[in-house]
């Protein structure tokens, strides 16, 4: 069985981080072993929050449990996202660490979370430019929005969907092998829609769904969870987009619908496995 090593926060109220990723990759056929950095009562949009921030040796010590079990041969994936502090970034590339030494195969997939273009950069100071020199080089998978993108490849914003290629190139050459481009806005997008763009060693495929009344908190680490798992299956690049795009959009659109703020995975758990609505992607080059 498919197995993932999920190195995020997680909150007790609602889904984002491993509270976003643990139950839909159950529910696709994958197992889980998720490893908390914080513990909130709910996530930061709300006005107040409370719960505990892991220590760095906090989460060296649970993946120390999990190691002296014998199983880490069996992980196919370490996943992260938001790492709150450089000391948990550099923790998480020492899990990456001793999981490669366990299984050679097995893959890092990093969500670079670090900000967004409608509040900017939302990370502690030293977190952007660790995920640019010291993460980057180290993923397999990289998941980074528009915004993340155009910070990591240094250029200043992109507004055309070929500078979106370029970039992701320019990232694909310092280390991970495929890059998946969420949130993709370019000044010539047809209205009202919302694209993803994935380029890997065969080429570059995007796909387009309908834009949705609002955002969403932990979209993204349900995109990244989805997209792995899909690339863990073996799916070719632009199944595993088009796989990721159904399956996301179906529990978007199940949540706007519902009129609730809190991603409803329980309620919108079918359009995991059999999503209501498929996208098709399309070939860049």
């Amino acid at each position: 069985m498919t197995t993932i090593l999920s190195v995020q926060s997680s909150v007790a109220y609602g889904h984002v981080g491993n509270s976003a990723a643990t139950f839909p990759l159950m529910r696709v056929g994958v197992e889980v072993w998720p490893v908390l950095t914080v513990h909130f009562s709910n996530h930061t949009g709300y006005p107040a929050w409370t719960g505990p921030l892991l220590t760095p040796a906090d989460v060296a010590s649970v993946v120390d449990g999990i190691e002296a079990l014998g199983v880490l041969p069996g992980c196919d994936a370490v996943l992260s996202g938001y790492q709150g502090a450089e000391e948990m970034g550099h923790t998480v590339l020492g899990v990456v660490d001793r999981v490669k030494a366990a299984n050679p195969a097995a893959i890092y997939c990093c969500d670079p979370v670090m900000g967004d273009v409608d509040r900017g950069m939302y990370v502690r100071p030293g977190i952007p430019e660790l995920m640019r020199d010291v993460v980057l080089p180290r993923a397999d998978v990289l998941t980074p929005n528009h915004y993340e993108l155009d910070f990591l490849a240094g250029d200043g914003p992109s507004t055309r969907l070929e500078e979106v290629l370029q970039r992701a190139d320019a990232l694909r050459d310092r280390g991970p092998g495929t890059v998946l481009v969420t949130s993709v806005v370019v000044d010539d997008q047809e209205p009202g829609r919302l694209q993803m763009v994935a380029v890997g060693p065969d080429g570059a495929w995007s796909v387009t769904t309908p834009l949705l009344d609002r955002t969403f908190t932990g979209s993204g680490d349900l995109t990244t969870a989805m997209f792995l798992s899909c690339l863990l299956a073996g799916d070719d690049l632009a199944t595993a987009l088009a796989t990721t795009a159904a399956r996301v959009y179906g529990v978007l659109a199940m949540t706007s619908a519902s009129g609730q703020r809190e991603l409803q995975l329980v309620a919108a758990q079918d359009q995991l496995v059999a999503p209501s609505q498929t996208f098709e992607s399309v070939r860049l080059r």
